[in-house]
């Protein structure tokens, strides 16, 4: 069992903010072997992120609290959990997985009111918050959650669907996030983040456009050669 040096909001805002964060899908771990896979990635790993999924909000089931829970034993790195559920759950979905370990959650601003109270209510229990959007919903939508999240992720693929390719209008619409993000006075606040259609020639292309972290899942676990992926990671820089 692990102890983590930091917990819940504290993680988050220890997370280094002056290069290209290493955020790992354990959807593409191996999940028979889950434990070899967290002891090998532990030393290059800045946040681990678990899709949660109700078979509504997006295709299929994915993950539940007891598994966030046993993960949260093995390593000492934030965890940060995506729900992408329907808005009647949300807020108790956001209660069981802080309860069972997360350190980040992040909702959609799809689900509008609700998702901000489940975002008051990560707040109440001590864990940070975070806003994903769609690829197709606006960006604009995001305004509400602006003023109290501390992660921001664009989906550059339909939701829920491994292997897609990246959407031509992802790196747009980060520029308009951060955009979104100034005008809020917050962008120094929040991490901008990139999930789905991750590989080696589009991740260069999302740090350019303003991505702070890059969902990865295959291009990390598939590489034999872990600390030179994450060091070509760590050396990506923003456009001028």
């Amino acid at each position: 069992m692990t102890t983590k040096p930091l917990s819940g909001r504290a993680a988050i805002a220890a997370l280094p903010r002056d290069r290209l964060l290493g955020e790992f899908s354990l959807w593409s771990a191996d999940l028979a072997n889950m434990e070899r896979d967290l002891k090998r990635i532990e030393d290059h790993v800045d946040l681990h992120h678990i899709d949660v999924a109700d078979a509504r909000f997006t295709p299929g089931f994915l993950f539940f609290p007891d598994f966030v829970a046993r993960i949260a034993k093995l390593t000492d790195k934030p965890i940060h959990v995506h729900l992408m559920v329907e808005k009647e759950i949300v807020e108790e979905q956001t209660r069981q997985f802080i309860e069972a370990g997360a350190d980040l959650i992040s909702v959609h601003a799809e689900n509008g009111e609700t998702g901000l109270r489940a975002v008051r209510l990560a707040h109440e229990l001590g864990a940070e918050a975070g806003v994903v959007l769609r690829l197709e919903t606006p960006v604009a939508a995001a305004a509400p959650f602006i003023p109290h999240v501390a992660f921001f992720t664009l989906l550059g693929t339909s939701i829920g669907v491994k292997g897609q390719s990246l959407s031509d209008q992802a790196c747009p619409r980060l520029a308009e996030a951060r955009a979104l993000m100034r005008q809020a006075g917050r962008e120094q606040d929040i991490v901008l983040a990139a999930d789905g259609g991750i590989r080696h020639e589009t991740v260069p292309r999302l740090r350019a456009a303003g991505a702070e972290t890059v969902v990865l899942g295959s291009l990390a676990f598939g590489d034999p050669d872990l600390a030179q992926r994450i060091a070509w990671l760590h050396g990506l820089e923003v456009a001028a």
